[in-house]
């Protein structure tokens, strides 16, 4: 069994509709971080669990071999998410957070414009002339 723990992880955060920004807001990182964990084929472990506990989601579902479901169902329980929540528009300098919803609203399109190109790839030739 090959696992890639970086796009195991990716899956789970775009799954639950997590942007890239809000992760590394919550894990305390920039977004450059949250990208190279992706890439990472070997995660280590407490960058993974620390991202669950953020998310506040259980990876010994798809991680049994490194967690038990009671590792997370303790910490979650008994932790302070208030330290991982991230700010309030208005406690962030307005530069900031006006940074974020630009970069959050390319993601999205970026993830449409992906979506259509597959769908278009589906196409015949003769198909995509007529459109």
């Amino acid at each position: 069994m090959d696992l890639h723990y970086g796009q195991i992880v990716e899956k789970v955060i775009r799954r639950k509709g997590y942007s890239i920004s809000e992760v590394a807001r919550f894990t305390k990182v920039n977004r450059r971080s949250v990208y190279n964990w992706f890439n990472q084929k070997n995660l280590k472990t407490e960058i993974i669990f620390r991202i669950g506990i953020s998310l506040k989601h259980d990876f010994s579902v798809e991680f049994p071999h490194l967690f038990t479901g009671k590792e997370f169902e303790n910490v979650i329980k008994d932790f302070k998410f208030s330290d991982f929540e991230p700010e309030p528009a208005a406690e962030q300098s307005e530069n900031s957070y006006w940074k974020d919803k630009y970069i959050d609203l390319l993601e999205k399109y970026s993830e449409i414009l992906i979506k259509n190109a597959e769908k278009n790839q589906l196409k015949s030739p003769e198909q995509q002339g007529n459109n």
